[in-house]
């Protein structure tokens, strides 16, 4: 039916296709829907579509290809895959199959705490733009202005021994939402860290979430004088200061993003930082 592929994590392949051809594998291009199959890693609740036409394109871009009697990997049919709650959230067959939206609504997130700042809403909208590898398990509330107060230290004191990606969602002065998706926790490091799966978002109040570009790799920076994701331009994607207090957030090559916030310079009302993990 196929070839088996060990890519390591779902989520990197996925990247990869969005970034290498986004008319097909982004939310909302109905017409370019073709043939595929569903990537399924085993014992874990990730999936990935491809397309079809595309494997040859694969086997080039990956150098050692696995085997089909590979134990870690396998593909399954569509029609198979419903029988998981954790069915990715893409739209490819919703007007063929609707089974799929049934799926994707039983399987918003699970929140093990109380948030101030996301609804439903906010759930759903970000779930659909995480990676295969956060589907399916619950987000927990690692850091928050509310019940730790507001210090830089303390959130990184609280991600210390993490290895998992991290939602950071803050509400300024005026009441508008907005955030960052990092794949890595946040972390005390000389360099820029993170990978392409890292975003920006901002409800406005429609959601807007702004992807790697692929310009360049200044993902997430963190020092104890602040925090810092995307860059190489006149500032920030998004900038924290050691009080999580004061913030900015500019346009910036990393995600070719608008500023997240009402102002370019704005004050923290309230944050919250989400740990996706199993």
């Amino acid at each position: 039916m196929g070839v088996v592929y060990s890519v390591g994590e779902v989520g990197h392949l996925s990247t990869f296709f969005v970034q290498w051809s986004p008319t097909i594998y982004t939310k909302g291009k109905k017409k370019y829907r073709q043939p595929c199959y569903l990537v399924k890693k085993k014992h874990q609740n990730s999936y990935l579509v491809v397309v079809k036409s595309k494997v040859a394109v694969i086997n080039r871009f990956f150098s050692d290809p696995v085997k089909s009697t590979n134990t870690n990997w396998k593909i399954i049919t569509v029609k198979d895959s419903k029988r998981s709650l954790s069915l990715c959230s893409s739209e490819y067959y919703e007007e063929e199959e609707p089974e799929y939206q049934e799926a994707v609504e039983d399987s918003l997130p699970v929140l093990n705490d109380q948030s101030q700042l996301l609804d439903d809403q906010h759930l759903e909208r970000l779930a659909a733009q995480m990676p295969a590898k956060t589907w399916g398990y619950p987000w927990q509330l690692v850091y928050s202005t509310s019940v730790h107060g507001s210090s830089l230290k303390t959130m990184y004191r609280n991600m210390a021994g993490l290895d998992c990606p991290v939602l950071l969602v803050i509400k300024d002065m005026h009441k508008k939402v907005f955030g960052a998706f990092s794949s890595d926790p946040f972390k005390v490091s000389k360099y820029c860290y993170g990978t392409g799966e890292t975003f920006l978002f901002s409800f406005n109040p429609d959601f807007q979430a702004y992807k790697w570009s692929g310009e360049n790799s200044y993902f997430v920076c963190c020092n104890w004088e602040s925090l810092q994701i995307g860059g190489g331009g006149v500032g920030f994607g998004l900038w924290l200061d050691s009080d999580l207090y004061r913030g900015s957030s500019f346009s910036c090559p990393t995600f070719q993003n608008e500023s997240l916030s009402t102002q370019v310079d704005f004050n923290v009302l309230e944050l919250e930082v989400w740990t996706v993990q199993n």
